[in-house]
């Protein structure tokens, strides 16, 4: 089975990187996608927080117009 060569390697006149070089490629790759993953996870986390303290505002003011339309009733 023929090794790949990273797409470095490809380019015309350059040397395949070393083993100790493409290790740190690929810990940059995984340091670069959990850091989007978490920062997607918190802001989808904060979008809800913000949606969920909307909702709350908005039943609580409607809860106010009722009691105030009962005590107005009377």
């Amino acid at each position: 089975m023929q090794k790949l060569l990273p797409i470095t390697s490809f380019f015309e006149g350059e040397k395949p990187g070393t083993e100790q070089d493409e290790v740190k490629l690929q810990n940059a790759s995984k340091q670069i996608v959990q850091t989007a993953i978490l920062r997607a996870v918190q802001q989808v986390s904060q979008e809800s927080q913000q949606k969920e303290k909307r909702t709350n505002s908005t039943s609580l003011q409607l809860e106010r117009g009722k009691l105030t339309k009962k005590h107005e009733k009377k």
